[in-house]
């Protein structure tokens, strides 16, 4: 190309094709999910928390590259609302891998799903790249071979944009160096020349690197997209599992977002390895079916007629008690029977008002307890997952709920959640995973129930509580305890639930526990939830 003869305009004009692709190659990205600044923050926080994550970069980056990007990208994806991959073009040659990675776990059958559960959380988001973590390793073994083609692909890029620079340069000197009437000088325009002549070199060097590198990208694309598989769907099923659980647990969303990244983990891994995590699928059941039992309970049931009784209940007055009212003379009789409790009224049976004092479940925590059922449910966790039922009944009753555990004479201990006050899932576990061990004793409990309800009374005048006794043995009462239980009873006009778990004769009538009770069933399906549904219709 002679520039002899050329004006200024005309080099600048046949070079200026090669100006745009050397600022398009300088912004090209390592990253390959679009964000903003504020997901950026979010990953980084998440990252700085997570030692997991930390261990993982630290792990991958001793034979990959990159691997930073990597698992920011992963992060994003699950993250962001709508997850977007950058175009192949925008990206710098070398990071190519981390973008065929990421476009096939996106591209999963199964990402939409595991998505659901993952955006805008970031503790969700992170647990995802953390279940990945085992594919994601296999997936950058995968792309091994890729890795020099994408480099040579890279360095012959940073070429050819030296070499466009170089171009322009060129232009630059010429435009300098031109005569008054636009003449370029000979050795200005053969400069220009040679650059141009390398950048076409250069340019076409890069685009047959390019060509490499993504062939060697390509030939491992089925390996990617069945790894992208696998990955995806464990993510999917751990994000799951976890979400689960904490349903199970009573734990929601809006409490989950309040705890800090490493209150939620450590809470995760209590849920995960605590002494009643085989049973959580059993805890989340009796929890929806406390929830339908509530759905179906109407409060002050009239029941089934079955006579005429007297007293001063004027919803029940029977009509012709009524009639009096009408007679002048009458109505005075009529107003002295009312008071004195001698109406006639229809007598009903049927479901009691639900009560109004606290909710006192007494769990037996004995070594019996340690014993298996169907299912290989143990009695334990039977009778934890009632009690933990009847605390999500009382709150949302409004009523207080006492968790008692013992075992023998000298072994009890208590748990308050009072209406009024807010707990925490950490209390709860406490209660929960409390195991005592020893013998078994009927009075120690009670007794602790009774004087909890006396106490309630006396401070706010309510009576008519519920106490549940969860128990697997019979054991004897003395005549005297008997005799205070009872009058105690009177007072407070408190019910007493009575389950048998896997001890059918202690629920038999003529029993210790029948006769402490009003309402005694025995349990032996331990994987069945419903032999207490009435209970939550009642109390």
């Amino acid at each position: 190309m002679d520039m002899t003869p050329s004006r200024p305009d005309e080099p600048a004009n046949r070079g200026g094709a090669w100006l745009g692709p050397s600022a398009a190659a300088s912004g090209r990205h390592t990253a390959a999910v679009l964000a903003d600044p504020f997901d950026r923050i979010a990953w980084r926080d998440t990252y700085a928390r997570s030692a997991g994550l930390r261990d993982l970069d630290a792990e991958l980056s001793r034979s990959h590259e990159h691997t930073d990007d990597l698992l920011s990208d992963v992060f994003l994806a699950a993250y962001r609302a709508a997850p977007r991959l950058r175009a192949p073009v925008e990206m710098a040659p070398s990071c190519l891998v981390n973008h065929h990675i990421l476009t096939a776990l996106t591209e999963s059958a199964d990402f939409a799903a595991l998505h659901r559960e993952t955006a805008g959380d970031p503790y969700a988001a992170a647990m995802a790249v953390l279940a990945q973590a085992g594919e994601l390793r296999r997936m950058l073994a995968h792309c091994r071979g890729a890795r020099t083609p994408a480099k040579r692909a890279e360095a012959a890029q940073q070429d050819a944009d030296g070499a466009v620079a170089a171009v322009g340069e060129a232009l630059e000197r010429a435009a300098e160096e031109a005569a008054g009437d636009g003449t370029v000088p000979a050795p200005a325009a053969a400069a220009v020349q040679r650059a141009t002549e390398a950048a076409e070199t250069a340019r076409a060097a890069a685009r047959q690197a390019a060509q490499d590198a993504a062939q060697a990208l390509s030939d491992a694309a089925p390996a990617l997209r069945a790894s992208a598989r696998h990955a995806v769907a464990r993510a999917a099923e751990t994000v799951r599992e976890e979400a689960a659980l904490m349903r199970a647990w009573g734990v929601g969303p809006g409490e989950l977002e309040r705890l800090p990244y490493d209150e939620r983990a450590r809470l995760a891994e209590r849920l995960r390895t605590g002494r009643l995590a085989r049973w959580a699928e059993l805890i989340g059941r009796f929890r929806q079916m406390a929830d339908g039992e509530r759905a179906r309970k109407v409060e002050n049931t009239v029941g089934e007629l079955v006579g005429v009784t007297l007293g001063d209940d004027l919803s029940r007055v029977i009509p012709s008690e009524l009639a009096n009212l009408g007679v002048p003379g009458l109505r005075a009789v009529f107003a002295a029977r009312y008071a004195a409790g001698e109406l006639m009224l229809y007598d009903s049976q049927g479901e009691r008002t639900t009560g109004q004092g606290a909710v006192i479940a007494c769990v037996d925590t004995s070594h019996s307890m340690y014993e298996e059922g169907p299912g290989g449910v143990t009695r334990e966790a039977w009778a934890k997952a009632c009690a933990l039922a009847l605390l999500d009944q009382a709150r949302h009753a409004g009523r207080d709920f006492v968790g008692i555990l013992f075992s023998a004479a000298d072994k009890i201990q208590v748990f308050r959640f009072p209406a009024d006050e807010p707990y925490g899932i950490t209390r709860v576990l406490d209660f929960a995973e409390t195991f005592l061990g020893g013998g078994t004793s009927y009075q120690t409990p009670l007794t602790a129930a009774r004087e909890l309800l006396a106490e309630e009374y006396d401070d706010t005048s309510r009576a008519r509580g519920d106490i549940v006794m969860l128990t697997d043995d019979e054991c004897d009462v003395t005549e005297e305890w008997t005799r205070e239980w009872n009058d105690a009873k009177h007072l407070l006009d408190f019910r007493v639930f009575g389950i048998a778990i896997g001890t059918p004769p202690a629920a038999e009538a003529g029993s210790v526990l029948d006769a402490l009770c009003d309402n005694l069933r025995a349990v032996e399906d331990f994987t069945e939830v419903h032999g207490a549904a009435d209970l939550f219709r009642l109390i």
